[in-house]
């Protein structure tokens, strides 16, 4: 009895240790946060190869704006598909913060057709990288349809790869055999081709969705993928000003995992962190950007542990502890417990994102709101964007606007849908 009470206060004192260093951290980091300050790396142009950075920053002066990157995302709530020309539109407007090293958009309901299949969405160097690559998928899945990916010449898109969709199911021997959920396999199967088969990298593997990104500013990507003849229920985009990772084709945003999909503005200094415990879990972290392991821990943590989007947001932007030990007993022990359990996960840095999934969208500040984040409702529209102009021009009129505060989610779904996000 004794030696378990002596157990007891051991382990509690270890506990509050680790939060009193943990607020110590979290003091300095508050004091500390790095805005994007690294020098700029070497970038990498299609599938690899080199593309200066400098290159891409003449026609700016040789300026590095750490604060760039543009998002924007809208949903309709009633389910009602719109054009891809209203996010080009949105995005368009904050051409400036971006370099022309990154664009691309993630829609939500553009395969109504094809809905019960997978859509992979994959960029080829050459054809033996393409044969062999399908050579994987004939083995693993059915394949329904397979195409190209309609283009458009754009004067600006240059040294585009090879871009082909396939909707596919997977094989009920190979799943059966697995022992794996579908959702886990098809994950599986996507790591495999994107580490193993040199020149084939995956880039979406979501049901009744897709991402088309490129090197480019992200109104020539929109234009050049034929965005505007796609209609869907929600939009994401990005246009990217990429500070200390590469500028190539994989590593443009939107970046996806089944019906996940991520856009970023900031700098995750947590990466590293990050990174080796998500690839403790089977995630390759391949695609040379920081932004990917969000996308990694978001389809972790409602997949595999079920947490909500609320839930979610309380890992990957939580609160000081400051904050939780004067928030009342139900809910400070709740979030003591997001806290302590999934301590690694906590991405820290300065950070704005966007994050598509089936049937709804959400958006989210760092706990310290270092990037601007706008959201605006219109009717049944919603929209969020790094700028209220990027709102506004393709909605001028809104019934309301506000800027979230940091680590505070906006999450809307579809009216009359179950998703397990909210």
């Amino acid at each position: 009895m004794e030696k378990g009470s002596h157990q007891h206060h051991q382990q509690e004192g270890h506990h509050q240790e680790s939060r009193h260093d943990g607020q110590q951290q979290e003091s300095h980091q508050q004091e500390n946060y790095r805005q994007c300050s690294q020098a700029p790396m070497e970038g990498l142009g299609l599938m690899g190869t080199p593309m200066p950075y400098s290159d891409a920053t003449t026609a700016h002066g040789g300026l590095r704006i750490p604060s760039g990157c543009a998002i924007s995302g809208i949903i309709d709530r009633t389910g009602k598909r719109m054009s891809g020309e209203r996010i080009i539109q949105s995005i368009s407007v904050m051409h400036d913060r971006s370099n022309g090293l990154g664009g691309g958009f993630a829609a939500y309901g553009i395969y109504p057709e094809y809905k019960e299949f997978y859509a992979f969405h994959i960029f080829y160097n050459n054809l033996s990288a393409k044969r062999e690559c399908e050579e994987f998928l004939e083995a693993h899945f059915d394949i329904i349809n397979l195409s190209k990916i309609p283009t458009r010449k754009v004067k600006t898109i240059t040294d585009e790869p090879l871009i082909w969709r396939y909707f596919v199911e997977p094989l009920q021997t190979k799943l059966a055999d697995s022992q794996l959920n579908e959702r886990e396999f098809v994950m599986r199967c996507s790591f495999k081709i994107n580490t193993s088969i040199q020149g084939a990298y995956i880039f979406s593997s979501g049901k009744d969705m897709g991402v088309f990104k490129a090197i480019g500013f992200p109104e020539d990507v929109g234009r050049f993928y034929k965005l505007e003849e796609y209609k869907g229920y929600s939009f994401t985009a990005h246009g990217r000003y990429p500070t200390n990772t590469p500028g190539w084709w994989g590593g443009a945003h939107p970046f996806a995992l089944l019906d996940f999909s991520v856009v970023h503005n900031g700098e995750i200094s947590s990466y590293d962190a990050n990174r080796r415990t998500i690839e403790m879990y089977g995630y390759k972290c391949t695609l040379l950007t920081d932004t990917e392991v969000i996308t990694y821990i978001i389809d972790y943590l409602h997949r595999r542990k079920g947490l909500n989007g609320y839930e979610i947001a309380a890992v990957i932007a939580a609160p000081f502890w400051q904050t939780i030990e004067r928030m009342p007993r139900e809910e400070r022990e709740k979030h003591e417990y997001l806290r302590n359990v999934f301590a690694s996960l906590l991405i820290t840095g300065p950070f704005s994102i966007l994050v598509g999934f089936e049937g709804g969208l959400m958006a989210l500040n760092d706990r310290l709101k270092l990037r601007s984040m706008v959201v605006g409702e219109k009717g049944s529209m919603v929209y969020m964007a790094s700028e209220e102009a990027a709102i506004r021009v393709i909605e001028p009129d809104l019934d309301k606007v506000w800027s979230p505060r940091g680590g505070e989610p906006v999450i809307v779904g579809l009216d009359g849908g179950e998703s397990e996000w909210l």
